[in-house]
C-alpha cells in the first residue's frame, strides 16, 4: 500500500500544477483542463483521508465534486464555443464579450 502521505503530496503537487496553469496559461481549453486537475487532485485528498478516518464522507464528497466538475466542463465547452464562434478565437485576453 502506498502511504497517505506520498498521495498528499502527490495532491498538492497536482493542485500546485493546476493553479499555475490557470494563472499562466492564455488558451480559454487549458485554463478549464487546469480547473478540472485542481479539482481531482482535491478529490485525491479526499479519497485519502477518507482511507485514513476510515469514513465513508470523503467518498460522497467526492461524488459532489464529480457531479460539479461534469456540469461545469458542459457548460464551460458551450461558452468556449460560443466565444470562438463570436470572436474566431479561445485566446481569454482576446475575448471581452462583457464591453459595451
Amino acid at each position: 500500500m502506498i502511504p497517505a502521505t506520498n498521495l498528499l503530496i502527490l495532491g498538492a503537487i497536482l493542485f500546485s500544477i493546476g493553479v499555475i496553469g490557470v494563472l499562466i496559461r492564455r488558451n480559454a481549453i487549458v485554463i478549464f483542463m487546469s480547473i478540472e486537475l485542481m479539482l481531482n487532485s482535491v478529490n485525491l485528498t479526499f479519497i485519502v483521508l477518507a482511507r485514513q478516518l476510515h469514513s465513508l464522507d470523503g467518498q460522497i464528497f467526492v461524488f459532489f465534486i464529480m457531479t460539479v466538475a461534469a456540469a461545469e466542463v458542459a457548460v464551460g465547452l458551450a461558452l468556449i464555443i460560443s466565444a470562438y464562434r463570436l470572436r474566431a478565437t479561445i485566446n481569454v485576453d482576446e475575448i471581452n464579450l462583457l464591453n459595451g
